[in-house]
């Protein structure tokens, strides 16, 4: 099956198009098919996929609990195709992907600030009452588990061990957290976001 430029009537390859792709025609008119994706339901919990521009976003949102995959070598296909195969929303910086990519829910994120566009994505979907801060391990994405103080004691430094007693680990890595003073640190921020999100509340 072929499909048409709308301008010049010029055929391509259907298989040109897989997961939503477009391209530029010669006579420089935007050619892809319709999305054949529904839009999915996003009531529930939602999922992200940030690109290879957002590391800082994508570790702060999974500290705040919040499921988000990240990859720095990810192409742009690679991106949509992982988001479509997972329901997941992804966050951008690039302009142009919602024209080169007709796909459901895509969101540009375009703010500079790492705070603010934490702000912009908590608030254009809710998130506020989904926080559930440093559930998540910040570099697999994976939901931490409890770790009782006798498992930990040969996986953390013994002055951790003399002074905490609360642990969890990662069941994909294998790290292993305790909330330090960078925890303290990570609930402040987090305090001063929601207080923004939800002033006077």
């Amino acid at each position: 099956m072929s499909v048409p430029c709308p301008r010049c009537r010029r055929e391509y390859d259907e298989t040109l198009f897989a997961f939503g792709r477009t391209i530029s025609c010669t006579c420089g008119t935007r050619v892809g098919l319709e999305p054949h994706v529904q839009d999915f339901d996003t009531t529930g919990e939602k999922r992200f996929s940030a690109d290879s521009m957002f590391a800082r976003l994508a570790r702060w949102l999974r500290l705040l609990g919040i499921d988000c995959t990240y990859d720095g070598g990810i192409t742009d296909a690679q991106l949509v195709r992982r988001a479509l195969e997972e329901k997941r929303i992804i966050l951008t910086r690039d302009l142009h992907l919602k024209d080169e990519w007709r796909v459901p829910n895509i969101h540009v994120v375009g703010k500079e600030a790492l705070r603010d566009q934490l702000l912009d994505v908590i608030r254009r979907f809710d998130l506020a009452r989904s926080i559930d801060v440093l559930s998540r391990c910040n570099e697999c994405n994976q939901r931490v588990q409890p770790l009782p103080p006798a498992d930990a004691r040969d996986r953390v430094p013994s002055r951790v061990l003399e002074i905490h007693h609360d642990f969890v680990t990662c069941p994909q890595c294998g790290r292993v957290f305790w909330e330090g003073t960078h925890a303290a640190r990570i609930r402040r921020v987090v305090d001063e976001l929601l207080a923004q999100v939800n002033p006077g509340a």
